[in-house]
């Protein structure tokens, strides 16, 4: 039985160690918390993502650690830590330097050792870790996921694409090789170099955040016109240029990835010269179609009835209220006088309401 290492096992990291496991992989998870360690081996741990629990109930293979030594009975190191936005928009890559540190203070390896980064980072960051660890034995190679929260495991066992930034010839075909003993279509596989990669990961979701701005835009305009939005898109949508996935009208993108992303990459092409001017006009868009539907809303309803918002995180089967338009629209609201109601289920309730008190009823 071959062993794989996962550095980081968030919900993704989780997920993909349960997903190799599952495939006949020895899987070590490594993970900071040591509560949430023991309860991952005990199996007491209880996932909202859906066929978590069910696939940690059957799992005889899977072992969490919070000690990172035990990441190098692997030649394969997945990395799946956090990389969250700093103030200027960049990706803060500290908590991936701090796990190489730590490796790297174990000292030059026998066996050449391969790091994959899946984590959302900056173009280059992979070439300067490469620098950093291939005297010690390390090679870097970039492979991140197109998921959703709320449809992680599914959208990991059908993925529309495979993107593997490879150091090298052998973990590229290495790569493929595993996915091919899990995926359930048939998606299409790009070795590309790391940077390649890096550039392509920030690409594909700010091409979605463009594509359901301008959704938006055209329902926008649909509206004033006296139209029916999702005709329109529909007609827009049926061209096999375009096609009618994301092509919704609806709240604006948000959530923990699509806003930041679209800054990333506006920040990187900045850079090395390009003025990114899509993405920059694809926030502005955005946030013009939240000014739209609250001045709508406010032409069109009067403040002596009690509005609900359900659903309320920037997703459905999630409970990520990061940059969610729809509670957006709740916050502006109610700030306006409207007696707004939240109803939702009880953790989110319980989240919001740590945020915004008593703005809202629950």
């Amino acid at each position: 039985m071959q062993n794989i290492s996962v550095i980081g096992i968030g919900k993704l990291g989780l997920c993909i160690s349960l997903i190799l496991e599952k495939i006949g992989f020895k899987v070590f998870g490594v993970d900071v918390d040591s509560k949430y360690v023991e309860l991952l081996n005990n199996k007491k741990f209880k996932s909202t993502e859906p066929k978590v629990n069910d696939y940690l109930k059957l799992s005889s293979n899977f072992l969490a650690t919070t000690d990172s030594k035990v990441a190098l009975n692997s030649d394969i190191i997945f990395i799946f830590v956090d990389t969250p936005s700093l103030p200027n928009g960049r990706y803060d890559h500290s908590r991936i330097d701090q796990v190489v540190d730590e490796l790297l203070k174990l000292g030059s390896q026998k066996s050449k050792k391969h790091i994959i980064i899946g984590c959302t980072i900056m173009p280059g960051y992979c070439d300067l870790l490469k620098n950093k660890v291939h005297k010690l034995g390390y090679i870097v190679s970039y492979n991140p996921e197109f998921i959703a929260q709320g449809s992680i495991i599914n959208d990991l066992l059908n993925p529309d694409l495979i993107l593997i930034g490879e150091g090298d010839k052998y973990i590229g075909k290495y790569l493929e090789k595993i996915y091919s003993l899990f995926v359930q279509n048939k998606p299409t596989i790009h070795k590309v170099s790391p940077k390649e990669a890096e550039i392509s990961k920030i690409a594909l979701n700010c091409f979605l955040t463009t594509k359901i701005a301008y959704a938006n835009m055209i329902g926008d305009i649909a509206n004033l016109a006296g139209c029916n939005p999702d005709v329109i898109l529909g007609v827009v949508g049926s061209d096999s240029r375009i096609g009618e996935k994301n092509l919704k009208y609806g709240y604006g993108f948000g959530g923990p990835c699509l806003p930041r992303d679209n800054r990333a990459l506006k920040i990187y092409a900045k850079d090395i010269g390009i003025d990114a001017n899509i993405s920059a006009a694809t926030d502005k868009a955005n946030k013009l179609h939240l000014e739209y539907q609250i001045e709508n809303f406010v032409k069109n309803n009067n403040k002596e009835k009690q509005i609900i918002f359900s659903d309320i995180c920037y997703k459905t089967n999630t409970n990520i209220i990061e940059e969610s338009q729809k509670l957006a629209l709740a916050v502006s609201l109610a700030k306006k006088g409207y007696k707004i109601l939240i109803k939702d289920r009880k953790e989110v309730v319980k989240k919001i309401k740590s945020v915004y008190g008593d703005l809202f009823d629950y």
